[in-house]
């Protein structure tokens, strides 16, 4: 399972991990393997879409951060029972991006439905391009470079703080902005980390 640990974003170090260790506590005495708990993260992330969906948008938002509350589970467990493995982290860094493109689907046919403002899907494609590609740039560098982009605005829009910023735009009932706050930043940081990295390698 991905050492999550090292990783960690602000919203990770500073909120969820104090919930997801009480989670782990509870859970490592039983059966559950870290495999089981991605994919229980998954699962609530799709309860997320399928809520915004039907139209019950604080839900989904709060099962949003919920789900990335329980994606810091699986590493620690992992860790706790010897069970790290390079597969795990490959499965989670998988379901974590169907998870995000789940949810912000879920977003864009909440939006359509009940906000109603133009470009909705222009907003709500950028945002699920630029939350994929925060992604993929971080571990591209990683592992073409060894370089990681952990300080900085180049470590800006973490998949922590993007959920946490659904969640709270979901709550003040603002997912179109959300969306394009989304679409907007997560590109910007992408753009700054190839001209970042463009500069330290040279």
């Amino acid at each position: 399972m991905e050492r999550k640990t090292g990783h960690d974003g602000l919203i990770s170090r500073h909120l969820n991990r104090k919930i997801s260790r009480l989670i782990t506590r509870f859970l490592v005495p039983t059966g559950i393997t870290p495999n089981q708990v991605t994919f229980i993260s998954f699962f609530i992330a799709l309860l997320s879409s399928a809520t915004f969906t039907v139209g019950f948008n604080v839900l989904g938002g709060l099962l949003a951060q919920l789900s990335s509350i329980v994606d810091g589970v699986d590493g620690e467990i992992a860790r706790l029972k010897g069970l790290a493995s390079p597969f795990g982290a490959f499965y989670d860094a998988v379901l974590d991006r169907y998870a995000d493109a789940a949810i912000i689907l879920g977003m864009i046919l909440w939006t359509l439905r009940f906000e109603g403002q133009p470009a909705t899907w222009l907003f709500g494609l950028l945002a699920l391009l630029g939350s994929l590609m925060i992604s993929y740039s971080a571990a591209r560098s990683e592992a073409s470079t060894g370089m990681r982009f952990d300080h900085g605005f180049s470590s800006f829009l973490a998949r922590d703080i993007r959920l946490f910023i659904i969640m709270l735009g979901s709550l003040v009932g603002q997912v179109y902005w959300t969306l394009v706050f989304l679409a907007v930043l997560t590109n910007a940081v992408v753009i700054y980390r190839v001209f970042f990295l463009r500069s330290e390698l040279r």
